[in-house]
Parts: C-alpha cells; sequence; structure tokens
C-alpha cells in the first residue's frame, strides 16, 4: 500500500472501550478478505446502497456483525473525519477451532467439558457465561460465527478477564458443532424448561452444555441433536416470573457438571 493511502486506512486503539479500530475503505477491505477474526463492521447510514451492499456482503462471510451508524459515531470511534465511512473492530480475542478445545482436554487428560452458546445476543450475559465455564473447570467455549454476540470488548468486561483465558472456538453453525462432538463420544446436553431436572443425571464423563438464546432459548434443530434436555426446578408458582436468566442457569449447570465431575476425580 503506498504512503499516501495510509493516511485514512490505519489501524487505531481509540474509542470509549478500546477495542482495536480499522478504518478506512482499503483497511477495512483488506481486513475482512484476510481471514482474521472481525467481530462488527461499522458502515456509515449514508453511504450509498451498492457500497454498503459490499461492504455488507464480505462482511458476512468473514463472519461479522454488520451494523449501520451515523457519521458522528464513527468520527468519535476512529478519532478523525477521515474514516471514509467504513470502520471494523478486530476480534478481542483469538478464536481457536472446536479441535483445539478437544486437544486441550486431551492434553490435560481430562474428558472434555464444552460449553456452546446458541445465539446468546446480550455480551454480558455471554460474558457471565464464559467467566462461569472458566471457573467451573470448561475447557471452552463454542460460539457461531453468526446469531450471537461475538467476543467483544465488553464480553471480556463482563468475564473479568476470562474470556482472554479460556479458549473460544467460533463456528460455522452450532448444530454442525454438536454432531460432530457427538462423534467424538461427548455427550451433548441443552438447557431448557421441559427437560428432566439437571440434579437427577448422571453428568460425568465426556461432555457439552449447549444455552440457548435469551429470548427462545436452544434453537429447535440444535434442540433435536442434542442426547438430553436438562431443566432447573424453581420455587412454586405466584412468583411472577417463570425462568432464570440465561446466565444464572447455566451458572448452576455448569456448577452441578463440575461438581458431579470432582467427586469422579476428574478435575
Amino acid at each position: 500500500m503506498e504512503r499516501a493511502e495510509k493516511k485514512n486506512d490505519r489501524f487505531e486503539h481509540k474509542t470509549e472501550q478500546d477495542p482495536t479500530i480499522v478504518y478506512g475503505k482499503n483497511a477495512v477491505t483488506e481486513l475482512l478478505k484476510s481471514g482474521a477474526a472481525v467481530d462488527t463492521v461499522f458502515v456509515q447510514d449514508t453511504m450509498n446502497a451498492a457500497q454498503a451492499g459490499y461492504y455488507t456482503a464480505i462482511a458476512r462471510e468473514a463472519g461479522a456483525v454488520v451494523k449501520r451508524v451515523h457519521a458522528a459515531k464513527l468520527r468519535g470511534m476512529c478519532g478523525t473525519e477521515g474514516h471514509q465511512g467504513v470502520a471494523a473492530w478486530a476480534a478481542s480475542v483469538d478464536y481457536v477451532s472446536l479441535d483445539d478445545l478437544l486437544a486441550e482436554a486431551a492434553r490435560r487428560g481430562e474428558p472434555p467439558f464444552l460449553l456452546l452458546a446458541d445465539g446468546v445476543e446480550d455480551p454480558h450475559n455471554l460474558g457471565a457465561i464464559i467467566r462461569t465455564a472458566l471457573l467451573c473447570g470448561a475447557h471452552g467455549v463454542v460460539i457461531p460465527r453468526r446469531g450471537g454476540v461475538p467476543v467483544t470488548p465488553t464480553v471480556l468486561k463482563s468475564s473479568a478477564g476470562a474470556a482472554a483465558r479460556l479458549p473460544v472456538a467460533r463456528v460455522a453453525n452450532i448444530g454442525e458443532a454438536v454432531r460432530r462432538l457427538k462423534a467424538q463420544n461427548v455427550f451433548v446436553y441443552c438447557a431448557d424448561m421441559d427437560g428432566r431436572p439437571a440434579f437427577q443425571q448422571n453428568l460425568t464423563g465426556p461432555i457439552a452444555l449447549v444455552a440457548g438464546s435469551e429470548g427462545s432459548g436452544v434453537s429447535p434443530l440444535v434442540k433435536s441433536l442434542c442426547d438430553g434436555v436438562l431443566s432447573l426446578p424453581m420455587a412454586g408458582g405466584g412468583t411472577g416470573v417463570d425462568s432464570f436468566n440465561v446466565s444464572v442457569a447455566t451458572g448452576i449447570i455448569l456448577y452441578e457438571i463440575m461438581r458431579q465431575r470432582g467427586t469422579e476425580g476428574s478435575i
């Protein structure tokens, strides 16, 4: 790239959350085509339809979320007027593969223990889930490239840094990840209200837990692929609340898995 082009196409550390910001048309295009992990692409809301469509297409191909924003937002993020209408957040962590997570379990001489987030959209929930997974001895977390929040700076902060310590794999879709895990003899459960109480289930051995989205829970396809469904008994009626928050429910089940695995001497 010529020196003149670098004036507006550069890597910066700005914004209130201090992620790595890449801005300018050439820089963002190169980043998305490089295969590097990208969390979010921001496109100015006044960009012409053809250009906006181009960046939306290559961003989605790279597994990034696309957001249309006002020019003032871009200026604040990039710290300059020279953003050329487009910017990207480079990934806050280095994602790994599903095989890497299984290899980590093997390295530690333990049966695999993984958490899969099926469409978790709130970064605070994902951060809390990752934090609990780390503290409960999980070998890693699996998130989808689309349909859920990536590991953003907010996720890192909400996880109290756990998202930088626990390996996170980003896969094409959670259903395929479930199939691959079952092929490796990992028993996959999902959390849902119509399942068997978690405390009545044997949760030792190779295991993966699927946590669903805040609104609709685990998707029907993923649920149909799971080996079992776990629920959490709640107090009687009249509370006015009919379910646990996803991060709370996931945390309770993760702790029960850790407790049972501990009694087996596997952690």
